[in-house]
């Protein structure tokens, strides 16, 4: 299977005052097509840095990033936006949902930008939302919703259009540990479904058993890189009762 994403010396430096911070330090490293990879470390180890790197919300300070024979850091932001809008999709922590819209609406919103009509939106919008398991909550605000919820509404909003990559920075950071794995198991369900790369930060190792391979970041470097099986909710429930 060939590579859609390659990262090349990647190095990122941040300045205070006269101090300089390495927070990337010569990354390679290359993602199939429809691989999901897990980049794995602690709280400031550079995997956020990484992420931001690969979807271009932040430039490299050397290096190259390569996805689909495109070379993202010699993009304007422009380019770069609208490379992001045709490609990528994303699940954070906090939701990041606009709390005045329903989840139809906060779904449906990324789709305005391109020029799709909003009959169009509104059916692409709900047909996702039944997916995700929302197909009564169509007309919910965030506040009328739990956590896990605003979760899948997240989910929804990142794979309606069905883009090449997607990116999930802490998922499933501030949900319970049964709605934890039923999160993983439909975005990682959904991502193979689709044929679509599949790139994870966490700082958890549960959740890495979600991923193909395991990338450890320490320290702004790759300190070691894991072939991995990839573990289900069921499979986890079934080896906690032996």
């Amino acid at each position: 299977m060939e590579d859609l994403i390659i990262l090349k010396n990647l190095k990122k430096i941040y300045k205070m005052g006269d101090e300089k911070i390495i927070a990337l330090n010569n990354i390679n490293l290359s993602i199939k097509k429809s691989e999901v990879i897990c980049l794995l470390g602690t709280s400031g180890s550079g995997k956020s840095t990484l992420l931001n790197m690969m979807a271009g919300l932040e430039k490299p300070t050397k290096g190259e990033i390569i996805i689909n024979g495109i070379h993202l850091e010699k993009m304007n932001e422009n380019r770069v936006t609208k490379f992001r809008q045709l490609n990528v999709g994303f699940v954070f922590q906090s939701y990041n949902l606009i709390s005045t819209l329903s989840a139809l609406e906060n779904v449906s919103l990324g789709l305005t930008f391109k020029g799709i009509s909003k009959s169009k939106r509104d059916k692409m919008a709900k047909e996702m939302l039944e997916n995700v398991g929302l197909g009564d909550r169509l007309h919910h605000k965030p506040s009328q919703m739990s956590g896990g919820q605003q979760q899948r509404v997240s989910i929804a909003r990142a794979f309606v259009d069905n883009p090449k990559i997607i990116f999930a920075d802490e998922p499933t950071g501030n949900l319970d540990t049964k709605t934890t794995f039923e999160i993983m198991d439909l975005i990682t369900g959904m991502a193979k479904e689709n044929n679509q790369t599949l790139i994870i930060v966490t700082h958890d190792v549960e959740i890495s058993s979600y991923a193909n391979r395991i990338v450890y970041i320490r320290d702004g470097s790759i300190e070691k890189i894991k072939q991995n099986e990839i573990i289900t909710q069921g499979e986890m429930a079934n080896e906690a009762n032996l």
